[in-house]
């Protein structure tokens, strides 16, 4: 019976995107759908081997309207449609909002709360069962005008480590596509006042854009540099709980960091458990980059590799 009702929350949200997007409300370019849709149908997904989708974040209405440029096969089967990270003071606020949102695939997540949170945990799970997450490494809407610049350069807000996590603690090395969408922005702009900020606007030019596939060789690199014990968990990738206790040689009482959600004090087991946290931390920290630059890059792409100009 649940799963029913997923299928129908996932449906209907689905094909109401896909009318919006075909309605002539909006114009939409779409480039290179097949790279996903080739992804959703590997059968490395089979064995368990995930599928992750990253992207820019430029409205409230990115998800769901971006999947409206699947085909509609794809809303009847929870395989190749994506599991999402969705901000709990947002998205799970009222038990009508709250059921909408765990049925249409989405996982509560709570600001704040760091990288180790049940939510992370459940992404991981669903990769290791070969389902398809997608995520937003800014973690928050960001629009074009408020991208920092760094010697005349856009570029997006710093990716949340989360996004090197959950690649680096799947059982088995997921598939990573970046994506880049514009014109969103213009869709459902931030800062108008109640009521006009529900609704979006029209005639606006939408696209999304999906990159290949990041070669899995420039983040299993990364893992080498790992010491010998370090890099064969993050390569092996126990479970979270598993891989995270035999890297973190300590015990939690209270994390300041917010780490687990614990709370009391933390006490740290001689100078290697800090060590290698480090060098844990700053492995995530690289996979994280590796990510966001091949995002930023498919931007540039779209955008005519003007560097000197804000992604858009």
């Amino acid at each position: 019976m649940s799963q029913l009702l997923s299928t129908a929350v996932i449906t209907a949200t689905g094909l109401t995107c896909k009318a919006f997007l075909n309605s002539g409300l909006c114009s939409i370019t779409i480039s290179n759908l097949p790279v996903l849709l080739d992804a959703l149908q590997d059968q490395s997904r089979r064995k368990g081997q995930g599928l992750i989708t990253v992207s820019n974040h430029l409205s409230t209405l990115d998800d769901p309207v971006t999947w409206g440029v699947l085909p509609s096969r794809c809303y009847m089967n929870p395989r190749t449609i994506r599991w999402a990270l969705g901000a709990s003071d947002i998205m799970f606020t009222n038990p009508v909002f709250s059921a909408f949102f765990r049925n249409g695939q989405v996982i509560e997540t709570f600001r704040g709360e760091g990288i180790f949170q049940p939510a992370l945990d459940a992404a991981i799970d669903k990769l290791n069962q070969g389902h398809w997450v997608h995520l937003f490494g800014e973690g928050k809407v960001c629009q074009p005008p408020r991208y920092p610049q760094v010697n005349g350069v856009a570029h997006l807000q710093r990716f949340k480590w989360g996004v090197g996590r959950i690649i680096m603690e799947a059982n088995i090395l997921p598939t990573v596509i970046p994506m880049w969408l514009t014109g969103f922005d213009k869709l459902m702009p931030e800062g108008r006042r109640f009521p006009f900020k529900f609704f979006p606007k029209l005639g606006v030019k939408l696209g999304i854009a999906f990159g290949d596939p990041i070669p899995p060789a420039r983040i299993l690199t990364l893992l080498d540099t790992l010491p010998n014990d370090e890099g064969r968990l993050a390569r092996s990738s126990f479970s979270s709980s598993q891989g995270n206790e035999a890297l973190h040689t300590y015990s939690i009482t209270e994390n300041p960091r917010g780490r687990r959600g614990a709370t009391g004090e933390k006490f740290l087991v001689g100078q290697k458990a800090i060590t290698q946290e480090r060098e844990i931390d700053h492995t995530r920290s690289e996979v994280t980059t590796v990510v966001q630059r091949a995002v930023e890059d498919l931007g540039r792409k779209v955008s005519g590799n003007q560097l000197d100009r804000p992604l858009v």
